[in-house]
């Protein structure tokens, strides 16, 4: 971890019992390690979590380490455990006495069913923290279902109001509903170890990727609450005010935020159409929304004499909201996410011979960026140390292993 400052990382001893797979559960779990939670992931022998053959790369979809699970369980420690067998449950509920928090995406029901509901829980640890991710909910007439991000973003309204009237719907481009769930689920743990700490009970949080998704609209669904309105498709364009969106330039796209009339009247100054400002079309906001397309036409017409990095930092350095249109790869290479250290190069797991690149957090702690201490883990690199510290023995963890448990 890098440094953070007082005594050590936000979460420093917590311990963190993660079984969850592919990508809601295991985010909200590496947020909790970038904290500096033990996070303990639990996973099926001989398979582990799926996204662990998830990933451009079929070699390392095949050894076990796909690109999905290597993006989001660094700082993470493996153990695997048969919870089908008498044994793994007996040496789950000792993992469960002794942890602070567990995490699980599986559908509602599915955990109760093997042996580890709701009240067992408080029974065998009053004080841990248990959060359930789903697609729904644990109730409601959905809560049987499965659910994956495409799945949320179209139930929830998003990919409704995505697009253009011919283009839409649509869905975002990578898994919103997923990423919003997990970092719901990490806040919700983090706000339970607070109140445990004043309180010294436990908490069954029930997570909702649907909820998490709709609540996460913000303008579009409080319009809608408010006054009936939903929101229409309109591409790049912003419903709130214009000009703002994505313009051509000489070169490149660029993302122009103009929503306050001196941002607008700057705006036309800089491009060399302070006309556009008399122009009764454009005068006021409302004016400017009703003819947005004249409004883009006229400056796309200054905007095409230069690219748009120059436009960039001209009308940044004025006052007016102004942004290229990156790629991945131009905006992680980017000296703003470079400076503020987001990146972070670890070994790759099972071997020295080269790096693993993979984010940290947006969040800088006392100063410094959160930073994972590991790689992600060896499916089941970590099963006999963990089971050491929960007190087991070399003999009794060598009996699990021949029973198939571990």
């Amino acid at each position: 971890m890098t440094g953070t400052g007082g005594d050590g990382p936000p979460l420093a001893g917590v311990r963190v019992l993660d079984m969850t797979n592919v990508l809601a559960g295991p985010y909200a779990g590496y947020q909790l390690a970038l904290m500096g939670a033990d996070v303990v992931k639990v996973e099926v022998p001989g398979t582990g979590d799926l996204a662990r053959r998830l990933g451009a790369s079929a070699e390392l979809n095949d050894r076990r380490l796909g690109a999905s699970f290597l993006a989001q369980n660094s700082g993470k420690r493996s153990l695997t455990l048969n919870l089908k067998s008498a044994s793994g449950r007996r040496v789950m509920r000792t993992l469960l006495a002794g942890a602070d928090v567990l995490l699980e995406n599986f559908r509602p029901g599915v955990l109760e069913r093997l042996g580890f509901g709701p009240d067992v829980l408080r029974e065998v640890n009053p004080r841990l923290v248990y959060c359930a991710i789903s697609g729904f909910g644990a109730d409601g007439p959905l809560s049987d279902r499965p659910a994956y991000d495409q799945i949320v973003q179209g139930l929830s309204g998003m990919m409704g109001a995505t697009g253009t009237p011919d283009t839409g719907p649509l869905r975002a481009g990578f898994p919103i509903a997923d990423v919003l769930g997990g970092l719901a689920a990490a806040f919700a743990v983090s706000t339970a170890l607070a109140r445990r700490e004043r309180t010294g009970q436990g908490t069954h949080l029930d997570v909702s990727m649907l909820e998490t998704a709709i609540t996460a609209m913000g303008w579009g669904v409080s319009n809608y609450l408010s006054t009936g309105a939903e929101p229409e498709r309109i591409g790049n364009e912003n419903a709130t005010a214009a000009p703002s969106g994505t313009f051509a330039t000489g070169d490149g796209a660029l993302n122009i935020s103009a929503n306050k009339q001196e941002q607008f009247e700057i705006l036309c100054r800089v491009v060399g159409a302070p006309e556009l400002c008399g122009d009764p079309r454009f005068a006021r906001r409302e004016d400017r929304k009703a003819h947005r397309e004249e409004l883009r036409k006229a400056l796309e017409e200054h905007l095409r004499a230069r690219s748009a990095a120059e436009w960039e930092e001209e009308l940044s350095g004025a006052g007016v909201p102004a942004g290229r249109v990156l790629g991945v790869r131009e905006a992680l290479e980017s000296e703003q996410i470079a400076h503020r250290g987001l990146v972070h190069t670890l070994p790759f797991p099972g071997s020295g011979d080269r790096g693993l690149r993979v984010l940290g957090s947006g969040v800088h702690v006392d100063g410094a960026p959160l930073a994972p201490r590991t790689p992600p883990p060896l499916l089941g690199e970590h099963t006999v140390p963990v089971l050491r510290e929960a007190g087991f023995d070399d003999a009794e963890i060598e009996a699990l292993r021949e029973e198939g448990t571990v």
